[in-house]
């Protein structure tokens, strides 16, 4: 087993590519924007990711990772394409689909077959059937799914130290994958069957996304009682058995924002308090516009001029550059919607063609009022006119 094909060299895929050719197999990468493809075999990369830029330069320098529009034979086919879900919620594995018919012409007998994408509950049988579909015997493969359990921001150490879950469509597919992965991940190496690692992943997201909502809610209800949020999770927290997470905006990121919704979509009526937890998320998304746009109209009821208004961040975590599903993202948008000055801040991001970007220094002398919408650590401890309204949905700035 010592070439692999990645198709899809975002978030996930270019790292699993270039630790792979670290670790001295001959990767091809497959993604379908020429412009990713050219960046990547110059040995550059196209998104934010401590140590990322090191791997990849490494690994086309010496030739054991090379990029292209199309796949090639190869031993393992590893599947990280982004899996969003259509309008309504409904889980959309267009991507995952498109991508087993591209591989179909290049698998051969005893190829292992690897979906890492997140997704709903069946998609790696749906990955056989589509290999089935295009003449492909699968009996001689063995596919598996490997959720990857990654955060941004730490994605090359974790890949390694992280535990791994491998379920295969059969046991043997199981066994063979876990080899696989144990020659690369120092963390334990879980076997499983396939649906169970797919409910495993998305059981994971649902989870967080579960404690968040519980700390969204709380924050809204602090807000109404005239109580510090933040001094009180603080104080709660120190019972030995309660850990309230932290509030925030909303919610974002391709997985806590999207994945609950695959269980909820299959579930119905009994996923009950993951599809709450799920509109909980999306309330503290529009209760926060709300919130800036009642400062903003006071301050012009206040002062007879439009208020300026800096949105600070725009990632959906902190200290990264990733947009998907970005609750800030969001709100900023929504804001200029409503005809609000906006001045657009985040420090991982150069040009965006949204937005003009603002330097968050100049964002905040220049505004009226200065809304902390992502806990990105420059925005620490930052020194603040006393006559600026102050709005932090992040706790950056107590």
């Amino acid at each position: 087993m010592n070439k692999i094909c990645v198709i899809g060299l975002g978030y996930i895929g270019l790292p699993t590519a270039a630790l792979l050719a670290n670790k001295g197999y001959d990767v091809h990468g497959v993604d379908v924007v020429q412009a990713t493809v050219d960046i990547i075999n110059r040995g550059e990369i196209h998104i934010v990711e401590p140590e990322l830029d090191t791997f990849v330069q490494a690994a086309v320098k010496s030739e054991k990772l090379k990029a292209s529009l199309t796949p090639v034979e190869a031993d393992v086919f590893i599947i990280a394409v982004p899996t969003p879900f259509h309008e309504g919620f409904v889980p959309n594995i267009d991507y995952v689909v498109s991508a087993s018919r591209a591989i179909a012409p290049y698998v051969k007998e005893g190829n292992i077959i690897i979906l890492e994408s997140t997704s709903p509950v069946g998609t790696t049988h749906k990955v056989e059937e589509v290999l089935k579909e295009k003449g492909v015997d699968t009996s001689k493969l063995y596919i598996a799914h490997c959720p990857e359990r990654v955060l941004p921001g730490q994605i090359m150490r974790e890949l390694v130290e992280n535990d791994r879950i491998v379920g295969g469509t059969t046991p043997e597919a199981t066994v063979k994958t876990v080899e696989f992965y144990r020659t690369f991940v120092d963390g334990e190496v879980l076997s499983t069957d396939a649906k169970t690692a797919e409910m495993a992943k998305l059981t994971e997201n649902s989870f967080r996304d579960t404690n968040i909502a519980f700390a969204n809610e709380l924050s809204i209800l602090c807000d109404k009682f005239e109580i510090d949020v933040w001094e009180l999770i603080q104080l709660t927290n120190r019972h030995p058995r309660v850990n309230v997470l932290q509030p925030g905006a909303g919610v974002g990121g391709h997985c806590i924002a999207v994945d609950p919704w695959f269980i909820v979509h299959a579930g119905g009526e009994d996923a009950k308090i993951i599809r709450t937890a799920r509109e909980v998320n999306t309330y503290k998304t529009e209760w926060a516009i709300e919130k800036v746009k009642n400062a903003a109209l006071k301050f012009e009821n206040e002062h007879k001029r439009k208020a300026r208004v800096a949105c600070m961040g725009l990632a959906f975590k902190p200290n990264i550059d990733d947009l998907r599903e970005s609750p800030a993202l969001y709100i900023t948008r929504q804001l200029r919607a409503s005809d609000l000055d906006i001045l657009a801040v985040e420090p991982n991001i150069k040009n965006f063609s949204e937005f003009d970007i603002v330097n968050y220094e100049d964002a905040i002398n220049q505004a009226d009022v200065i809304v902390f919408l992502v806990g990105h650590s420059e925005f620490e401890n930052i020194k603040i006119s006393k006559n600026k309204i102050i709005i932090d949905f992040c706790g950056v700035n107590r």
